[in-house]
């Protein structure tokens, strides 16, 4: 579709785009966002736009949305010149987009949801009759079986997502802009969403999407767009690249694999746990007698499918959850009924599975974000007062250091990447020098680039004597990344790995419990 290089437009096509962005630059204090970007979108298509995280899609999508206003460059939809001063002007436009975050009151309906902002009018009344006609063809039409009457509060993810889509096509729009839209959706909800996105195309739509899951975009999208470090470098066909060649193109070079390098295990045990159960609230058992030890340059990786004990691993071992029997150990000293700051003080790092819930406050700076969970040590306090100027310098450091893309420290967490976000909270819970590490899904939801530093980090922690346990949905992390490997099945560890041996598929047998249980 394009040449390389600059991504230019051919004069012969520019008839059959939707839209067009030529030349769209983006500044910030500090930073500039977009520089000089040239999109070309076919009207009909699914056009995918990918880049690592902080590459400047989101800004890009903004302005399409009208939610900023470029410093230069021209957007033309269905080759006409626009200017978009607002989301209005765009839905004006014919414009639509359905956001990472859904925007849904929970305590309305779907058909108030819906119509929120553009309520239909019949006279002085409202005409909701007219309005649920309308939902429930949009709805049957496209395949999103939504059905007006029913909660949001009511609703699973992937439903309220097709909420978000109705809410935008129930606005007219021809052109939607889809940022992360399987970024929340578990694989089925993934496929259903991808039926949706057909239905549209062949109903003519156009649709825009934003997406760091190669697997997916090559399997959906008509034509993908690639950008890095704020501008575009090539658009390609499907057919044209494999996974692995367009990550090459985000990122600009070969891409990293996770690998571990020499041994650096030491006869030291820094972590044991010995006959940890623990209990659910109603009684059940969601581990049982679970023992295991990490020493000093270990890395312990744990393989599961979701939902089988991960969660109250960790937990336990962070002092949020109380357990029913067993031993905690940190460096031959019973944490077991330690609080989770005194363990933190003891030593422990925490990388949570879901950082916007327990990783950053997305409202607070990121030098305020570098506080959290070490409000009681250097260089967070001087003595009993908080040391605003070393919490500081120290987050200066963390970002200079952790490669955290952003114009300033003053910035508030909610306005980083997913990736960006994610490093600042490794580069938080490396600062502390701790003894053990616990790394729940470190790498999930960024982007190969991303991907790779938060890798290295644990290399030259792990180089240093760190201990970590690893627990992650992503098999070749967990092959290339640890030392050790175990398999937890229904709250036990059932079987052990050598990961220069094990093959992802051995490990899928045993996560099921199709390799037969092994102690």
């Amino acid at each position: 579709m394009f040449a390389q290089g600059a991504c230019d437009i051919s004069t012969e096509s520019q008839s059959a785009f939707a839209v067009e962005l030529r030349g769209i630059t983006k500044r910030f204090p500090g930073v500039v966002a977009n520089s000089d970007v040239n999109v070309g979108v076919r009207g009909g298509t699914v056009h995918a736009l990918v880049g690592e995280n902080g590459a400047g899609k989101s800004t890009l999508m903004k302005i399409l949305y009208g939610m900023q206003r470029p410093d230069e460059g021209t957007i033309l939809i269905n080759g006409e010149p626009v200017e978009l001063h607002s989301p209005a002007d765009a839905i004006d436009a014919g414009i639509g987009m359905v956001h990472q975050h859904f925007m849904l009151a929970d305590n309305l309906t779907v058909l108030e949801n819906v119509v929120l902002g553009n309520e239909p009018r019949a006279g002085l009344g409202l005409d909701f009759s007219a309005a649920r006609s309308k939902i429930r063809d949009i709805s049957a039409r496209y395949g999103l079986g939504v059905d007006p009457d029913r909660l949001v509060d009511e609703l699973g993810v992937g439903e309220r997502q097709r909420v978000e889509i109705l809410k935008v096509l129930y606005r007219g729009a021809r052109i939607l802009i889809l940022d992360e839209p399987t970024a929340v959706l578990v694989p089925q909800e993934v496929d259903e969403l991808f039926g949706n996105l057909r239905e549209l195309k062949a109903e003519g739509l156009t649709l825009l999407f934003i997406s760091h899951k190669l697997d997916e975009v090559l399997s959906v999208a008509d034509d993908i767009t690639v950008m890095r470090r704020g501008t575009t470098v090539r658009s390609v066909a499907p057919g044209e690249v494999t996974a692995r060649q367009l990550a090459e193109l985000m990122v600009g070079s070969a891409l990293p694999v996770p690998e571990l390098r020499d041994s650096t295990v030491t006869d030291t045990p820094v972590l044991e746990v010995a006959g940890l159960t623990v209990q659910a609230p109603d009684g059940r058992t969601v581990l049982a007698e679970m023992s295991f030890t990490i020493h000093a340059g270990e890395v312990l990786g744990v393989a599961g499918v979701e939902g089988n004990g991960q969660a109250e691993l960790v937990e336990a071992l962070m002092g949020i959850r109380t357990p029913a029997s067993g031993r905690i150990s940190l460096l031959g000293k019973d944490i077991t009924k330690l609080s989770t700051r005194r363990r933190r003080s003891a030593g422990v790092g925490y990388i949570p599975e879901d950082r916007h819930r327990q990783g950053v406050l997305l409202e607070s700076t990121l030098w305020e974000n570098r506080i959290l969970g070490h409000q009681t040590s250097r260089p967070s306090v001087r003595g009993p007062l908080l040391d605003r100027a070393g919490a500081r310098a120290d987050t200066e450091r963390i970002v200079e250091e952790y490669d955290v893309r952003t114009p300033g420290i003053d910035v508030v967490a909610g306005a980083l990447s997913g990736g960006n976000q994610q490093k600042l909270i490794v580069g938080r819970e490396m600062s502390g020098r701790p003894v053990l590490l616990i790394a729940s899904h470190p790498t999930r939801g960024v982007d190969v680039g991303a991907q790779a530093a938060i890798w290295e980090q644990i290399r030259k922690a792990r180089a240093e004597h760190l201990a970590v346990l690893l627990i992650s949905a992503d098999l070749d992390e967990l092959i290339g990344m640890s030392d050790s490997l175990s398999v937890i099945l229904r709250g036990r560890l059932v079987a052990e790995y050598d990961p220069g041996a094990v093959t992802p598929e051995q490990l899928g047998s045993a996560m099921t419990g199709a390799a037969g249980e092994v102690s």
